[in-house]
């Protein structure tokens, strides 16, 4: 390049950079295509279900081959509630690895199973005791909730028996795609509906289930999101304080303090 080129050619190249006077700000990279394809709209379900935003949520919950080191046959679903991961045992040193989130049901039971009935967009009836401990919550579906988008639990269920009995042990699909990755108040397991889904057409009844509890934790834990913490477990709100007796006229009254606001409470039923 010659000397005079490239003094002519200097401003150009300083145009270039500052015509806008903004600063150029790296974007972060969003979910691949992959994923989003995976995770996108499925219009020809009974009832049609869409995209899930995976936008916020860590790619380990996603739906991946993986390598797997423990001994269950191919067919087997191994479900390790402490680091939020099921998995479907493949041949030759895989399985297919699943997000899920783990209700209080699904804390409770550790062992061998075996999947005893599947259903497509199953009704959910609560349990006889949530509707003692929330009866206004749940008395009026006592005799069961119909299949849709806004039953918990989703579009397909998996129910374990063992022995030749239910075990009342549930894999379901989920209403709260948020609730992925986390220990929520209550019910078995959960996963996205495009994920139970590929799971429930993967596996047939009587496949075998192992569900492992307080396995050694692979990742530091998921942080129940602050909203939802909030609406679980509210915190009692400061009441307004009366005037103090100087501040009364002689015939002025006080009003009876208002009780606090009211949280609604997610619908993390099942």
């Amino acid at each position: 390049m010659s000397r005079r080129f490239f003094l002519a050619s200097v401003p150009v190249f300083l145009a270039g950079c500052t015509t806008t006077g903004k600063v150029v700000q790296a974007v972060a990279p969003g979910p691949s295509p992959y994923y989003l394809a995976m995770y996108g709209p499925l219009p020809d379900e009974r009832f049609p279900i869409p995209a899930t935003d995976i936008s916020k949520v860590e790619e380990r919950f996603l739906r991946q081959q993986v390598d797997y080191h423990r001994s269950e046959p191919a067919g087997t679903i191994v479900i390790d509630t402490a680091n939020r991961f099921l998995y479907l045992v493949q041949e030759n040193g895989k399985a297919l690895r699943y997000g899920i989130g783990v209700g209080k049901d699904g804390l409770a039971f550790e062992g061998a199973a075996k999947i005893g009935r599947k259903a497509e967009w199953p009704r959910w009836t609560p349990t006889r005791s949530m509707i003692e401990r929330d009866p206004e919550r749940y008395g009026h579906l006592a005799d069961g909730m119909e299949p849709g988008l806004t039953n918990p639990l989703g579009a397909r269920a998996l129910y374990l028996y063992k022995d030749g009995r239910d075990t009342l042990f549930r894999i379901h699909g989920t209403t709260e795609p948020w609730s992925i990755g986390l220990a929520v108040s209550s019910g078995c397991i959960r996963l996205f509906n495009q994920d139970i889904i590929d799971l429930y057409g993967r596996v047939p009844v009587g496949a075998n289930v192992v569900v492992l509890q307080d396995e050694p934790l692979m990742y530091p834990q998921k942080q129940l999101p602050k909203w939802v913490a909030r609406q679980i477990n509210p915190q009692p709100q400061p009441q307004p304080q009366p005037p103090a007796p100087d501040e009364l006229g002689p015939v002025q009254e006080v009003s009876a303090p208002r009780s606090g606001g009211f949280f609604r409470r997610p619908t993390v039923g099942i």
